[in-house]
């Protein structure tokens, strides 16, 4: 991966070999897991104005992702700056169609899907 581009952190609902030909699974691990996995080596941009993207709850859907606040807690304490956006589902994956990878996890979570924008490795 270079500077810009993106990774996606796929949960086990997302249609991952739909979206991308390059498809890294990881099925026994969750998404929190491979957060802080990917944390631990890879810098966020700090050149966008968004580094990390969630996708959107559908509307009409009351689900509220509680996976989103263990997200935030882990790329809070990597001490990378970061701001989050939001994107509508369709949208989301058009985005990851254009991502450098997919990663393919076992999580369970709803709404688990996140995409990172790596940054220059010091």
């Amino acid at each position: 991966m270079g500077h810009g581009d993106e990774i996606v952190i796929a949960d086990g609902n997302f249609p991952c070999h739909t979206v991308s030909q390059n498809v890294v699974r990881a099925d026994g691990l969750t998404g929190t897991e491979i957060l802080k996995a990917i944390m631990e080596l890879m810098p966020l941009d700090s050149y966008s104005e968004q580094q990390v993207f969630l996708m959107e709850v559908v509307p009409g859907d009351n689900y509220k992702p509680e996976i989103w606040n263990d997200y935030k807690e882990i790329l809070q304490s990597s001490g990378e700056p970061f701001s989050i956006g939001y994107i509508e589902r369709f949208a989301f994956y058009e985005r990851a169609k254009k991502s450098y990878a997919v990663i393919a996890t076992g999580e369970e979570a709803l709404y688990a899907n996140i995409i990172l924008k790596k940054g220059v490795v010091k």
